[in-house]
C-alpha cells in the first residue's frame, strides 16, 4: 500500500482550517490501509528533511490559501518529482488568481460579473468604474479574505488593505441566491445552495458550524441546475483541474447564472462542501480521498 505524506497547516491565513482538514484526511486514509504520515508545513527547509526521510509516495496537499493552493508547494514538488494530490502548478496559479480565471471564464463562454483590476493605490486615488453596489477583494486570496462588499458611499470608508500595491479585484455585486458545484473527475456532482446567516458567505460563515444552512440539492430549476453544473464542468477543464474542485455562483432571475470563482483544492472539514456533495451521489469520504490519492500527479522531467 502506498505511504502517503498529509501536508497541512502552512503559512496562509486559513492554516487553522487546512489543520482540520488534514487531520481528517488522515484518519480517513489510515481506515483505507495506507501508511499515513502527517506533516505540519511550518519551514520549508524541515519539509524537505522529512520528504528526504520518508520518502512517500505520494504528498497529500491539505493546504489552502496562498503557498498551498497557488501553485507555489505543487512547483516545489514538480521538481522532487514526487506525485501530490489535486491539480497542478498551472492549474493551481490560474485558480487561485480571480482575474486570471475571469479571463478564462468568458473566453469559454461562461456568464462573470463586468469587473475592474485596480492596485489598492490606485483605487484610493482614482475610485473604481464599477458603480454601487460592487464587491472588492485581492485577486489572489481564498476563502472571502479581505472581502469587501460595498452597498454605499459610506461603506467604501471600510475598505483597507495594508499593502497599497495589492492588486484587487472589483466586480459588479451580484444579487440572489448563493450556489457551488463540485466537479469529480470531469463530471459536475450536483447543486447546494447556501444560505448563510451572516451578511455572505465569507470566512466565518464556511466554518462556523450552523453558521451557512446547506440545501442539497439545490431548489432550482432544472435549466438553471443544469447551467451552473455545465460551467463548473467547462472551467474546470479550461484550466486543466485534476480530480477535483469546486465552483462557486450567484443566481437571480435577472442575471442568470455568474461564475464567482473556482477553488481547486477545497475544503475537507466536517463542514466542507465537496465531501458532501460526493456523499451525496454515493462516494464516501474515505473513498473521496483515495480518489484524489490514487490520481496523484507531478509534472514529468522528460
Amino acid at each position: 500500500m502506498k505511504k502517503v505524506l498529509v501536508l497541512m497547516g502552512g503559512f496562509s491565513a486559513e492554516r487553522e482550517v487546512s489543520l482540520v482538514s488534514g487531520k481528517n484526511i488522515a484518519e480517513a486514509l489510515v481506515k483505507k490501509g495506507y501508511e499515513v504520515v502527517e506533516h505540519d508545513l511550518t519551514d520549508g527547509r524541515k519539509f524537505a528533511r522529512v520528504l528526504e526521510k520518508e520518502k512517500p509516495d505520494v504528498v497529500f496537499n491539505a493546504l489552502h490559501g496562498n503557498w498551498g493552493e497557488d501553485g507555489e508547494i505543487q512547483g516545489f514538488l514538480d521538481v522532487l518529482q514526487i506525485p501530490y494530490t489535486h491539480s497542478s502548478m498551472k492549474a493551481s496559479l490560474l485558480g487561485m488568481n480571480k482575474v486570471l480565471t475571469k479571463e478564462i471564464a468568458l473566453k469559454n463562454g461562461i456568464n462573470t460579473a463586468d469587473y475592474e483590476v485596480l492596485t489598492f493605490k490606485e483605487f484610493l486615488q482614482n475610485g473604481t468604474r464599477i458603480k454601487i453596489p460592487y464587491v472588492i477583494k485581492p485577486s489572489s486570496d481564498g476563502s472571502s479574505v479581505g472581502v469587501f462588499i460595498i452597498q454605499s458611499k459610506e461603506d467604501e470608508k471600510q475598505i483597507f488593505y495594508e499593502n497599497q500595491n495589492i492588486e484587487l479585484l472589483i466586480e459588479k455585486y451580484i444579487s440572489g441566491r448563493e450556489i457551488t458545484v463540485s466537479v469529480l473527475e470531469n463530471k459536475a456532482c450536483c447543486v447546494t445552495e447556501l444560505k448563510p446567516k451572516t451578511d455572505f458567505y465569507d470566512y466565518k460563515a464556511k466554518y462556523t458550524n450552523g453558521l451557512t444552512e446547506h440545501v442539497l440539492p439545490a431548489d432550482l430549476p432544472k435549466d438553471v441546475s443544469k447551467e451552473a453544473m455545465n460551467y463548473a464542468r467547462k472551467i474546470h477543464q479550461a484550466l486543466g483541474c485534476n480530480v477535483v474542485s469546486r465552483s462557486d455562483f450567484r443566481y437571480n432571475d435577472k442575471d442568470g447564472v455568474v461564475f464567482l470563482e473556482i477553488n481547486t483544492n477545497p475544503g475537507m472539514t466536517p463542514l466542507s462542501l465537496v465531501p458532501e456533495q460526493a456523499k451525496y451521489i454515493g462516494i464516501s469520504y474515505e473513498d473521496l480521498c483515495a480518489r484524489l490519492v490514487e490520481n496523484a500527479i507531478c509534472r514529468k522531467i522528460k
